[in-house]
């Protein structure tokens, strides 16, 4: 229709269309979509993003495996093993940390719970991974003395009681006890005391001496302070406990004393034979 009237005898109004009122195209408008969100992509990492430590610790394993462990030095091997309870974190000043506070490698496996949690970066986690290492090497040692003639083997059993005694911080009075061909049937610790002192009683030695059919004994016990040399106290424990052994018919060997400083033996040093200690007292 041209146009309409409201009312009836006026002429009707002419209509007007929306595009003379708004004479332009919507169509020439250009309306852009709303952007879309992209995935964003992240850069593949490059050498320069990866920590300093992933290319050293590439190195010390390929050196471990090519060289053997002669060619690492003690806080390499100490770094290398941390690897696997710290591995997203350069373990080398720790390691270094460790050994510049205990001295060497088995003072830091040897070290009480408490103290390896002292050092800076050492948490729970490493100080229980420590004493794990410590148990195996333990364990191992000993089933190495039981399947050997201990006497014959005198080093091996220095080196056993250096590793499970020479760094206590307590003294520990122990007893080896053999058969016949003088293996090893038991170690057992007796007592435990203070810093300087660890009661032990000779009936309870030859009382257990008996239990466990032993033919012989070796009595150890470590020094706290680090030195070795045995003491009066340590001479006269050994005369009561050997004349409390041949009453049972059971031979004390020796009594070895360990300290961090190395190990003396009763023995070697001339105060004590398999028969009647400090035969000479020279100690």
């Amino acid at each position: 229709m041209a146009g309409r009237s409201d009312k009836p005898g006026k002429p009707a109004t002419p209509r007007v269309e929306d595009s003379e009122l708004f004479p332009f195209k919507l169509d020439d408008i250009s309306v852009e979509p709303p952007p879309t969100k992209r995935a964003r992509r992240s850069a593949p990492a490059t050498s320069k993003d990866k920590p300093h430590y992933h290319d050293h610790r590439a190195r010390l394993r390929q050196r471990f495996s090519e060289a053997g462990p002669a060619a690492l030095a003690e806080y390499e091997l100490l770094e290398l093993y941390l690897f696997r309870t710290i591995p997203r974190q350069d373990t080398k000043p720790l390691a270094k940390a460790l050994l510049a506070k205990f001295g060497t490698l088995d003072a830091v496996l040897a070290a009480p719970v408490q103290r390896i949690a002292e050092v800076n970066g050492a948490g729970p986690a490493v100080a229980q991974d420590l004493k794990v290492v410590q148990a195996l090497l333990e364990r191992a040692s000993k089933a190495e003395l039981k399947q050997r003639t201990v006497v014959s083997s005198w080093s091996q059993l220095l080196n056993y009681c250096r590793m499970s005694m020479a760094h206590e911080p307590r003294e520990q009075f122990r007893v080896l006890f053999l058969d016949v061909k003088n293996q090893l049937i038991a170690d057992e610790i007796l007592n435990e005391g203070t810093i300087d002192h660890a009661p032990v009683y000779p009936r309870e030695v030859a009382r257990r001496a008996l239990e466990l059919s032993a033919a012989a004994v070796i009595l150890v016990h470590n020094h706290p302070s680090g030195d070795p040399k045995p003491s009066a106290a340590d001479l006269a424990i050994t005369r009561e406990i050997v004349a409390a052994a041949n009453a049972v018919s059971v031979k004390v060997h020796d009594h070895l004393v360990i300290g961090r400083n190395g190990a003396e033996s009763f023995k070697s040093l001339g105060c004590f034979n398999a028969d009647r200690a400090c035969s000479r007292h020279r100690c």
